[in-house]
């Protein structure tokens, strides 16, 4: 049981870091439309937005962002704080809308809302629960193999494709690369439990500064990619949690609720999440081209 005092302290951190991130989001997708294209996981990408000042101020509000993450992880368990920062998907639809001058498309704010619901339900119904937080090197060859599958199959997607397919490649790409690194970082955290210089002497801290970077490498593409933000970041949102409790699960023993009722509900959380995305990729190039004609140039 939480108490109502971390409560007070712990959710509004949570709306602040989900609206840091939206607002990170937007900013991101519009400083990526203004470079040229160089391909997807190319580092030059980051270079030529280094120079945008608008990619500069979004590094600025994920720093706010993390800032409010950490106090509210703080004072509150992990299954009451991720169901608020995914609405971070909501924000960027406002956000995004506000920056081109436009209402917020109801289309848009549905598919959202569904990817939000149905996320902040997997997880209240799942609880997924701490495990050892442990990976051996006979369990890191499945899981190495598994990532190295999805990543070329998602890169492979987005060289064969352009437009919203691409984005969504690279997308998927994202949040399986950060949903990877959150189950690292747990095994990175367990490690400094046991002493500051402990996690210098693993394998897990050194992997999570190479994927980490490529994560977020891909997240910019993604956006670049895409006719609009929301569909990519939904995709992102989703993927990275539902992958860091499948790595808990399979490698860290983690466990979740597999009640019949707990299960039923997963299912159904699943698939209004499945919706939700469904109606953001279908929706995407209409709210573009309603962009495009009212802000010409």
């Amino acid at each position: 049981m939480v108490a109502a005092a971390n409560l007070l302290l712990a959710m509004p951190a949570s709306v602040v870091a989900a609206a840091s991130f939206g607002l990170a989001g937007v900013m991101q997708y519009r400083a990526t439309r203004r470079v040229p294209w160089q391909g997807p996981a190319r580092p030059r990408l980051l270079v030529d937005l280094a120079r945008q000042p608008l990619w500069m101020a979004s590094m600025a509000a994920m720093l706010v962002g993390i800032s409010a993450q950490v106090v509210a992880l703080s004072y509150a368990p992990l299954v009451l704080v991720q169901p608020m920062l995914v609405t971070g998907l909501l924000f960027a639809v406002v956000f995004g809308a506000a920056l081109q001058r436009q209402r917020p498309d109801r289309v848009l704010l549905a598919g959202a809302g569904c990817c939000v619901v149905g996320l902040a339900a997997f997880l209240l119904a799942a609880r997924p629960s701490r495990g050892e937080g442990q990976l051996t090197l006979t369990e890191v060859v499945p899981l190495a193999a598994g990532l190295a599958f999805a990543l070329g199959a998602c890169i492979t997607l987005a060289l064969r494709f352009t437009g919203l397919p691409r984005s969504l490649a690279l997308a998927l790409a994202t949040g399986v690369l950060y949903g990877v690194t959150a189950g690292l970082i747990k095994v990175v955290a367990r490690d400094l439990e046991r002493g500051l210089t402990e996690p210098f002497q693993g394998w897990a801290l050194y992997i999570v500064c190479v994927i980490g970077p490529l994560g977020f490498l891909l997240n910019q593409s993604a956006f670049q990619a895409g006719a609009i933000v929301a569909p990519a970041l939904a995709v992102i949102i989703t993927t990275d949690p539902l992958v860091s409790i499948g790595i808990g699960l399979l490698w860290l023993g983690e466990q979740i609720d597999a009640s019949a009722f707990a299960v039923l509900a997963e299912v159904l959380a699943l698939g209004v999440m499945a919706g939700g995305i469904a109606a953001l990729a279908h929706r995407a190039p209409h709210v573009r081209g309603g962009f495009d004609e009212a802000a010409p140039g």
